[in-house]
């Protein structure tokens, strides 16, 4: 799913082959951050075929133009609660081949669950992440290529609301990390860099993980965090 790599500088070589041909549909009510978000795409390669502000405008130009790729805010007019998330429901029973990427001013799991349950190239993400830009890019293009990402504060949220009923008490603070590092979407590889560990001690600590939450250990990534993110949900 992931390739593990660290994030790259807004613009640079490798980013922009990444999003070569992407073609990109952004939702998002808040003109200012929009056109920011499109502004970026496009210097990072990326094409932006279409600009709503709310969800009508959004499914129109989803099938309008058939993008590889949309952006939505979950909250969007007219009473800026899941309008974007029902979109994006939408769109995954229609265009499943198309990935889509939420944002959110608010971690609010109960939202981000069913979604994000629903198969591969989706993603969770909360808009104070938009400020990192490498980070927000490298977000970008995993969702786009196939993977599953969730945001670290989205984890750390089902963590700490869980933990009164300690399914997760099990796990060690490092562990702790390492999941919410395997929710992003990143490979034991990318883990390892960005901890300053060894493949070998993050290979450790998913099994234990798995085994702690009795968990099957799975080669595919996608399916990794689904199987963590279900455990979550289920508690």
């Amino acid at each position: 799913m992931t390739s593990g790599a660290e994030p790259t500088r807004p613009g640079s070589g490798s980013d922009t082959a990444a999003a070569a041909g992407l073609r990109v549909v952004l939702a998002e009510d808040d003109v200012l951050l929009r056109e920011g978000l499109a502004s970026l795409f496009e210097h990072s390669g990326f094409k932006v075929v279409g600009q709503a502000s709310d969800s009508p405008q959004l499914l129109a130009l989803v099938r309008e133009t058939t993008p590889d790729l949309v952006v939505a805010d979950i909250r969007m007019p007219p009473s800026h609660t899941t309008e974007g998330l029902e979109a994006g429901r939408v769109i995954r029973a229609e265009r499943p081949d198309i990935a889509i990427l939420l944002l959110s001013a608010y971690a609010d799991v109960e939202q981000a669950m069913e979604l994000l349950g629903s198969g591969r190239a989706i993603g969770y993400l909360l808009k104070s992440r938009v400020t990192n830009v490498g980070e927000f890019l490298d977000t970008v293009h995993r969702v786009a290529e196939g993977g599953s990402v969730v945001d670290p504060a989205l984890v750390q949220e089902l963590v700490t609301t869980r933990r009164r009923n300690d399914p997760l008490a099990v796990l060690s603070a490092r562990e702790v990390e390492v999941l919410s590092l395997m929710a992003e979407g990143r490979s034991n590889t990318g883990i390892a860099k960005r901890l300053w560990v060894t493949e070998g001690t993050v290979e450790k600590h998913v099994r234990s993980i798995l085994t702690k939450l009795n968990l099957p250990e799975e080669e595919n990534d996608h399916r990794r965090v689904l199987a963590v993110i279900a455990f979550l949900e289920a508690r």
